[in-house]
């Protein structure tokens, strides 16, 4: 916590991070903060002012910009409370990142050319175009070596004109920089220019676990990491997942790979057989059709089980030139698809209307319009609408 002053309070909307209607709220300036505002490729800080929480905090300038739902009056005094959890998880990711990128570069000559800390898990972009298994492990023991030797990691101002920063690992300064210089160094292995929240030692880290590497941009690998509490919760989450799958395969975690491969392949078995029938039933349902001594000019038909190449068997087999076809497979309730197949220029002129009806989309060439429906429970209004085209030749309702 950190007593301190409201400088000013002005009204503002914040846009939410994953989307949405921007919140209606204030921005706040303190004399001074204990939230880290975004930046580095580190997230903001979270806490409270007072009772009133902190939904972001941004940098302008030299001032952290608070983001709060309820106003503030400029001059009152505040206590700021820090959401410490959030707080230290950022401070071990951004510190095992650190660590990380100057052991990489030492050990391969792979320099960081970005990072970002996710909320799940870290991502430092490498400036190499592939990194083995091997190396990826050999990093993995070093970074573990190094926390388990406590070193110390202290924070140093510089001024800007010091002939130090020269030595500093660095992707340069904010355009708007002013004042001394922030060091951030890993005592014999690395002194970086950053703006973060670090711990003070590396075995507050606990332990780091790379979890493999992914492509990135053009010639960049990237390399997923954990560290510390994250590790934790990974390891509770696999421990969990291990457990339901346990009860739900009837064998030990050894085994489980196994007995999945095993289900996919009869899935997969039976997929095909079911894919069988329904081109059977497709047949025989066409031939019971055109076997009746008056064919009707339509022919209405749902069914539940069912796909797009389902009832392009019932098209075939029945024909187009003649009758017109309005097909549906899926759930009565719920979302499914629809084919409308028949004279050309019955299908073009009907089958976007019948999609409208449908509350879906779809596509036609020709003798067909097909595509997907999201209110099947209105395939009745289709099919009037269809009676009524044959009755009269009309596309008039």
């Amino acid at each position: 916590q950190f007593a301190t002053r409201v400088v000013s309070c002005r009204a503002a909307e914040l846009r939410p991070e994953g989307g949405g209607e921007p919140v209606r709220g204030f921005q706040v300036v303190l004399e001074d903060t204990i939230l880290f505002p975004e930046g580095g490729g580190q997230p903001d800080d979270r806490g409270l002012i007072g009772d009133v929480p902190v939904l972001r905090v941004t940098r302008r300038g030299p001032e952290a910009v608070h983001f709060v739902p309820a106003a503030l009056e400029p001059g009152a005094e505040v206590l700021l409370s820090l959401d410490w959890e959030r707080r230290f998880d950022h401070m071990q990711q951004h510190s095992g990142q650190h660590l990380i990128t100057a052991i990489a570069e030492q050990m391969f000559g792979f320099k960081t050319t970005s990072w970002e800390l996710g909320r799940q898990r870290g991502l430092i972009e490498l400036d190499t175009p592939s990194m083995t298994a091997e190396q990826v492990k050999a990093l993995e023991m070093s970074v573990n070596e190094k926390i388990r030797d406590r070193v110390p990691v202290t924070v140093r101002e510089l001024a800007a004109d010091d002939p130090e920063i020269e030595k500093v690992r660095s992707r340069g300064l904010p355009d708007d920089h002013v004042g001394p210089v922030r060091v951030v160094d890993i005592k014999g292995i690395d002194s970086n220019m950053c703006c973060g929240t670090h711990v003070s030692n590396l075995s507050d880290l606990q332990v780091i676990k790379l979890l493999g590497v992914e492509k990135g941009k053009k010639n960049k690998t990237n390399l997923i990491f954990l560290v510390g509490n994250r590790v934790l919760k990974s390891i509770e989450q696999s421990h969990s997942t291990e457990k339901a799958l346990t009860s739900l395969l009837k064998n030990g975690p050894g085994e489980h790979v196994e007995a999945v491969r095993k289900l996919q392949s009869s899935v997969k078995l039976l997929q095909k057989n079911n894919l069988n029938l329904l081109r059977d039933i497709a047949v025989l349902i066409a031939r019971d059709f055109k076997s009746k001594p008056a064919p009707r000019q339509l022919f209405v038909l749902h069914r539940k089980e069912g796909d797009s190449e389902f009832m392009n068997i019932i098209a075939n087999e029945i024909g187009t030139e003649e009758t017109l076809l309005f097909l549906t497979v899926g759930d009565e309730k719920e979302a499914g698809l629809f084919l409308l197949a028949g004279p050309v220029e019955a299908v073009e002129n009907l089958g976007p209307r019948v999609a409208e009806l449908l509350g879906g989309k779809g596509a036609g060439k020709r003798d067909r319009f097909q595509g997907k429906a999201a209110k099947m429970s209105r395939r009745g209004e289709v099919q009037a609408l269809l009676q009524e085209f044959i009755s009269h030749r009309s596309p008039e309702v």
